[in-house]
């Protein structure tokens, strides 16, 4: 009788009209974890058996599903629960049929089988071994309930067979020993292990967590019968094909990208904005393909990696126009959903499809699809910061190699977590290659810090090789006050492109209503207003209207923009001139690059205003207009005022950011820095490796990364119909985003959780052209956006 054939490892809700059988689900297991290690390559930070280990448990982690308790409960997808861990009983089979292997070998697969869903120590009641502490097998067996004798004896052979023919082993079937027996057993040993283990080996730790991520990759890829991207499209002949089609196109390759192409290693690229960065970094990233290839085989994965979601989204065209297929470049971002669905709505696609179709897109990236990627670094950290939850993450991460564009001296504990990922990444195998237009020396040591025993090679542009794009104005006058606001008035008068960055919403909102009358006299229409309180259908309505008049690629027309700090990163766009409160050095630069960004014309004025100091509202420490540390602004502004009336380069800015970094101040920032990266490297050490109590640091994580999104009490009706508009309920949850309100980490106490919708919910004051100005909450009169960033 073949009762094999009747096992089921889904349930017919899974999309298999009768479910999808067990050898089918351990079969595809298998193959997804051998295209895995096609795809990986060997990892030197790895035991030498590690892909053994790996194959091993991704055949056998699902055969604990044999008992007839889980076979009723899929039987037809609502039976009774069984309620116990499938990947325990699994462990059996690897017990049983890895018998001749050495005990150290078989606990490595063990952890691969009984890891792949559930952590294995840590918070009682949801822990592998907090569930299982029985000191008895025989009360361990009984809890699993009957088992088909004939079902998982066939099955055991069909293992068996499996084995052998993929030459991991070969078992004996002379005499089969109990499977809950040996389950127990091998479960009693990672308990003594891993429970409370009497030494911190981190290279146990780390090869703990691999195996599991590559188990739960895997596991994951064949659940969702996802499709791997096998061919890196930026492959040693990618150098070759780029350089004839620069060349036939009238665009011979540059010096600073012929010596890109020509180095192996990590990569310091600093050249100027607009010289051919991305191109250069991709010939770089071409060659350590191939070193990687031919050092450790499989197809190492491309990284490019921006700090910014709206740089992303035009550098997942660019780098999929320069390769000739956009369908190869994954998006990696939490916003990568709404990317594929505005693609897809640009072609007049039905919103329904096309929400349905881009969550798909979005979670093959998610599982790991294409070969090259953009994305932040952020969703990178998070294979760190949820610890074995997202282990894949960490896996798929090996011999990878990574583009950081404008690596910027961040807020130290961004900063921090960055480096140490990068330390990470190296030790995993990874090429890291940092291309930028200016970055202090103190910030290139930390790097160099990072990737021990090797050093980061630098390139240079020539001095003439930096346009002169601005002229530096210093004023005295705040940005709102009526001589700066006149002084606005007289550039638009003049037919001007004037953009004017505050550095906090109550300003911003303040000059854009005094010049808006000016503005409908001279030009028909308002100001133009961004900042990060809008509704996401409204922010892209005014997006499109800044690119549509101030693209860089756009016909010149005059007209004003008022931005907060959003603008700095977020668009493409090209102004006459500038009108910018005072900040930090490096918000400064950025704000700069909006302008005369194509050196067309001679240099464009640049006026900095200086902001307001003092305390915040219940503090005793001085800011910036409520919003910058003090220090680092008026070290910045002695430095500018020195350079009143200058013609400027970014070369200068470098010059620049050494002095600012050169003092007492950057001597202390560099020793935040360091702080912050020990501390987040320590989490790469995995101590307490299956825990899964990572919840310190992903507060912190959401704090400075995330933020949160809510609606207004108004929108809750229409977010519902959006909802329910389509049956795929990510789709509908796509479509609803267009009212998300993007909102501080700590707004969370100035919401109420709707649980039905699971989003958060705020009164507040708003409009499609100001955006989100109040947020009405009990117990508190009114929250100001003015006091937000």
């Amino acid at each position: 009788m073949d009762e094999l054939a009747t096992l089921r490892a889904k349930s017919p809700r899974t999309g298999f009209p009768h479910g999808e059988s067990l050898t089918d689900h351990l079969s595809m297991t298998l193959e997804g974890a051998r295209r895995l290690e096609r795809r990986v390559g060997r990892i030197r930070a790895m035991p030498d058996d590690f892909w053994r280990w790996v194959l091993a448990a991704a055949l056998t982690h699902d055969a604990g599903k044999v008992p007839d308790g889980f076979q009723a409960m899929v039987a037809d997808g609502a039976g009774a629960v069984w309620g116990q861990r499938h990947e325990v009983y699994s462990l059996g089979f690897v017990a049983d049929l890895l018998a001749s292997w050495p005990e150290l070998d078989r606990r490595w697969v063990g952890i691969g089988v009984v890891t792949h869903h559930r952590q294995l120590t840590g918070v009682a009641g949801r822990s592998i071994l907090s569930l299982y502490n029985d000191i008895d097998v025989a009360a361990f067996a009984t809890r699993f309930g009957p088992v088909s004798p004939i079902a998982q004896r066939q099955l055991r052979q069909w293992l068996a067979s499996v084995l052998r023919e993929e030459k991991l082993a070969d078992p004996s079937l002379d005499s089969e020993r109990d499977l809950a027996e040996a389950a127990f057993d091998l479960l009693e040993q990672l308990r003594q292990r891993w429970e409370n283990p009497d030494d911190i080996d981190t290279d146990h730790n780390l090869t703990a967590v691999l195996i599991q991520g590559a188990v739960t990759f895997a596991d994951h890829v064949s659940s969702a019968h996802g499709q791997l991207l096998t061919d890196q499209p930026i492959d040693a002949g990618f150098a070759e094909r780029f350089t004839v089609a620069m060349a036939s196109s009238g665009k011979p390759l540059r010096r600073h990208q012929h010596e890109a192409a020509a180095i192996a290693g990590h990569l310091m690229l600093r050249t100027p904005t607009g010289s051919g960065k991305t191109e250069a970094a991709l010939l770089w990233v071409a060659r350590q393909v191939s070193e990687l290839q031919a050092q450790y085989g499989g197809q190492p994965r491309v990284f490019y990696l921006l700090p910014y979601l709206a740089s992303i989204n035009a550098m997942v065209d660019r780098v999929g126009h320069i390769l000739g297929d956009a369908d190869v470049v994954g998006v990696l971002h939490s916003k990568a959903a709404a990317y594929h669905l505005h693609r897809s709505l640009c072609g007049d696609e039905d919103a329904s499809n096309a929400a349905t179709r881009a969550v798909s897109r979005s979670a093959a990236t998610r599982l790991f699809r294409e070969l090259v990627r953009v994305g932040t670094p952020y969703q990178l950290l998070r294979g760190a910061v949820a610890g074995t939850t997202c282990s894949s993450i960490l896996v798929d991460a090996a011999n990878s190699v990574f583009v950081l564009d404008e690596l910027h001296s961040y807020e130290p504990r961004r900063l921090g977590m960055i480096l140490a990922s990068i330390a990470f990444w190296a030790r995993l195998g990874g090429r890291i290659g940092v291309v930028t237009a200016t970055i202090p020396s103190k910030l290139i040591e930390l790097l160099d810090e990072c990737v021990e025993g090797e050093r980061f090679q630098q390139i240079a542009a020539k001095g003439t090789q930096w346009p002169q794009r601005h002229c530096l104005r210093i004023r005295a006058d705040h940005l709102t006050d009526d001589k700066s606001l006149a002084e606005i008035e007289n550039r638009l008068r003049s037919r001007q492109s004037v953009l004017v960055v505050a550095n906090n919403v109550a300003d911003a909102l303040f000059v854009a209503e005094r010049l808006s009358p000016l503005c409908r006299e001279l030009y028909g229409e308002d100001s133009m207003l961004l900042h990060s309180r809008f509704k996401a259908m409204d922010r892209a309505d005014i997006e499109a209207r800044i690119r549509d008049r101030f693209g860089t690629d756009k016909r010149h027309q005059p007209g004003l923009l008022v931005a907060t700090q959003v603008v700095e990163v977020s668009l493409d766009v090209s102004f006459d001139a500038l009108h910018t409160s005072g900040a930090p050095l490096e918000p400064l630069i950025q704000r700069f690059g909006r302008i005369n960004r194509i050196a067309a014309g001679p240099p464009a004025d640049v006026v900095v205003h200086p902001p307001r100091i003092g305390p915040r509202k219940g503090g005793v420490e001085e800011w910036a207009d409520s919003v910058y540390e003090h220090e680092p602004t008026a070290l910045t502004t002695a430095i500018l005022q020195s350079h009143n009336g200058s013609v400027l380069d970014e070369q200068m800015f470098g010059t620049w950011l050494e002095e600012l970094y050169g003092s007492e101040w950057g001597e202390a920032w560099v020793g935040k820095v360091r702080h912050s990266t020990r501390r987040f490297a320590a989490f790469f050490e995995f101590e307490g490796v299956f825990d899964g109590d990572r919840d310190e640091l992903r507060e912190d994580f959401d704090k400075l990364f995330n933020g949160v999104e809510g609606i207004l009490a108004e929108d809750v009706d229409a977010y519902s119909a959006a909802l329910d508009s389509v049956s795929n309920r990510q789709a509908g949850r796509l479509l609803g985003s267009q009212y998300l309100i993007p909102l501080p980490h700590y707004a969370q106490r100035l919401a109420r959780y709707d649980r039905k919708l699971d989003v958060l919910v705020i009164d507040g004051v708003y409009n499609p052209y100001h955006g989100l100005t109040r947020i009405e909450h009990k117990g508190r009169d009114t929250y100001q956006l003015g006091e937000l960033i």
